[in-house]
C-alpha cells in the first residue's frame, strides 16, 4: 500500500499556465517556452504532458504544494499580474476537478483529506518579488491562502539573493517581508538562497522556516543545497527540508551516472545522522528540472516509496513522505 505524500514544492502551476499567459510576460521571461522543453500542449491538470497530474498520483493520498515560480527578469511591479494568472488557471483547474482534488484554504484540513484518499493542492510563491513592490501583499496573499514563499531565485534580488550572487545579504524590504511573513503566518521558504542571505535570516526570523526543496552539500557539494550548519539551523528550529530530485542537486557524477534511488536515499541518511528525523519531508521539484529515471514522474512515487522503506522501515517513511510536512504546517503555518 503507497503512503500519503505531501509535496513541498512542484512548477507545475506555471508549466500548465504558460500557454495562456498574456504575451508580456513571455516577452519579460524572453522566452515563448516555460523551460528550453517546450510545454506540453494539454494544460490540464487531470493528465498532462507534465511530471505532475491527477492521473500520474494514481491512488496515492497527495498534498501539493503548487508553486507559482516568478522569473528573475520579472520587475516586482508586473510579478503580482503574473501570479494572479498562474494561480488563477490553478484555481479553475482544481474547480473543475473537484471531486478528484480541493484546494487547500489553510493548513486545517489536510490530514483528514489525506486520510480519506484525497487530494489537496496548496498555494505557494516562488520568488516572491511582488512583496518588493508592495509587502502589505505578504497579509493580502496569506489571506487569499498562499501558505509558502521564498524570497528568491538563483539571481541578486530585491529581498534576497541566490547563489549566482553570493555575496549579496537580505535586502532592508527583505528583512521587512521576513518579519511581515512571520506576523501573517505565512511559512519562509530559503531555498534559493544564497549563503549570505541564509546568515541573516536565521539572525531576525523568530519563527521555524523551511527548504522546501534542497538537498545536503555534505552528499553533493553543489551551492543550492544546504550545509550542515544549515540543516542544523532547520533542525533546531523545529523547521522542515523537503528532499530534491533534480540530477544536479543530488550527485556530483550526475552528468556520467544517472541518480539512483540510492543516491535520492544518501541525503536521507545523512540528514537522519544529524537527528533529522522530524524534519526531512518531499520536495520533488517536478517540473521545474530535469529528473532521473527512478522518480521521472509523480506515477513514480510507490517505487520511491519502496526504497525508503526498505532503507528506513515504514515509520521513517511514513514521516519522510508526508507525516512530518502535515505536522509542520498544522503547528506553523496560518
Amino acid at each position: 500500500m503507497a503512503y500519503p505524500v505531501f509535496d513541498l514544492h512542484c512548477d507545475t502551476a506555471d508549466r500548465l499556465a504558460w500557454p495562456g499567459l498574456d504575451q508580456r510576460f513571455h516577452q519579460l521571461a524572453g522566452s515563448e517556452s516555460f523551460s528550453p522543453e517546450d510545454v506540453p500542449g494539454d494544460t490540464r491538470l487531470t493528465d498532462n504532458g507534465c511530471h505532475l497530474s491527477i492521473a500520474k498520483m494514481g491512488g496515492v493520498p497527495w498534498a501539493q504544494c503548487f508553486a507559482c515560480f516568478i522569473y528573475d527578469e520579472f520587475p516586482p511591479e508586473e510579478s503580482l499580474a503574473f501570479y494572479r494568472q498562474v494561480m488563477g488557471h490553478l484555481e479553475r483547474e482544481v474547480a473543475d476537478n473537484a471531486d478528484a482534488i480541493a484546494l487547500a484554504a489553510g493548513p486545517a484540513g489536510i490530514r483528514d483529506a489525506l486520510g480519506r484518499g484525497g487530494r489537496v493542492a496548496v498555494k505557494t510563491i516562488e520568488n516572491a518579488r511582488m512583496f518588493a513592490a508592495d509587502p502589505s501583499l505578504v497579509e493580502v496573499l496569506a489571506g487569499e491562502g498562499v501558505l509558502m514563499a521564498s524570497l528568491s531565485w538563483n539571481a541578486e534580488g530585491p529581498l534576497g539573493s541566490g547563489c549566482d550572487a553570493p555575496a549579496v545579504g537580505l535586502t532592508r524590504t527583505g528583512a521587512e517581508v521576513v518579519r511581515r511573513m512571520e506576523d501573517a503566518g505565512m511559512v519562509l521558504d530559503v531555498s534559493h538562497l544564497n549563503d549570505a542571505c541564509f546568515s541573516d535570516v536565521a539572525r531576525i526570523a523568530e519563527r521555524p522556516f523551511v527548504a522546501s526543496h534542497s538537498n545536503s552539500r555534505a552528499v553533493c557539494g553543489h551551492p543550492r543545497n544546504l550545509t550542515d550548519a544549515q540543516f542544523a539551523e532547520i533542525r533546531d528550529r523545529g523547521g522542515l527540508v523537503g528532499l530534491n530530485y533534480c540530477p544536479d542537486f543530488l550527485s556530483e557524477s550526475f552528468e556520467t551516472a544517472e541518480p539512483t534511488e540510492d543516491d535520492l536515499c544518501r541525503h536521507v541518511e545523512h540528514w537522519l545522522d544529524m537527528g533529522g528525523e522530524d524534519v526531512v519531508a518531499l520536495g520533488s521539484d517536478f517540473d521545474g528540472t530535469d529528473l532521473p529515471s527512478c522518480i521521472s514522474s509523480a506515477e513514480k512515487m510507490p517505487r520511491l516509496q519502496e526504497a525508503f522503506e526498505r532503507r528506513f522501515g515504514e515509520r521513517i517513511a511514513r514521516k519522510l513522505c508526508a507525516e512530518n510536512a502535515l505536522a509542520f504546517f498544522e503547528r506553523c503555518a496560518g
